[in-house]
């Protein structure tokens, strides 16, 4: 009798941990997805020089699934915004254009082709370092560097007042002079 009683409360046991396992993962999950969408969101926004947008982190001082599935919500909204806004840089059209007088056909936005140039808008280093430095320092020369990295880099010369002066003739063939 004694061993039916000692299975019996084994059995309870088992069926009641796996709920509050699957409430503490719920909301560890919950949690780590926003944390995900929040540094997607963060990471666009640096890609294009915007403010950052504010976080309290509530969602780890309020105990409420609900609201922690708000704010995910929230965070993955804000995520897909900014990364639209990032994929339509100011002048997109025209770093199309010098794209593609300046890559190597086969090669893309991944151009490297040994003359101190990176990538499909052919960057040298010392303007690399000069308006892309956190993406040269984490993940090399342009030529490792997304499409819209590339742009964005290059929309930051744009707006420091150089234009499109680092490529005479392709924004001369572009008619951007």
């Amino acid at each position: 009798m004694l061993l039916l009683v000692g299975v019996l409360v084994l059995v309870l046991a088992a069926l009641v941990r796996p709920q509050l396992a699957d409430a503490r993962s719920t909301r560890v999950s919950l949690v780590e997805q926003i944390d995900d969408y929040r540094a997607e969101t963060w990471r666009w926004q640096k890609l294009m020089r915007a403010p950052r947008t504010r976080t309290s982190y509530s969602e780890r001082k309020i105990d409420s699934g609900t609201y922690r599935a708000w704010v995910r919500d929230l965070w993955h909204k804000r995520a897909l915004a900014a990364e639209r806004r990032a994929a339509s840089p100011p002048h997109r059209s025209q770093w199309l254009c010098i794209h593609r007088h300046e890559r190597h056909p086969l090669q893309g936005w991944a151009t490297q082709t040994g003359n101190g140039y990176y990538g499909g808008l052919q960057m040298d280093i010392s303007f690399q370092r000069t308006y892309g430095s956190e993406i040269l320092r984490r993940k090399g020369t342009a030529n490792n560097w997304s499409a819209l990295e590339q742009m964005w880099v290059a929309e930051r010369a744009h707006r420091s007042g150089r234009g499109f002066q680092p490529w005479p003739n392709t924004a001369r063939s572009c008619g951007l002079t």
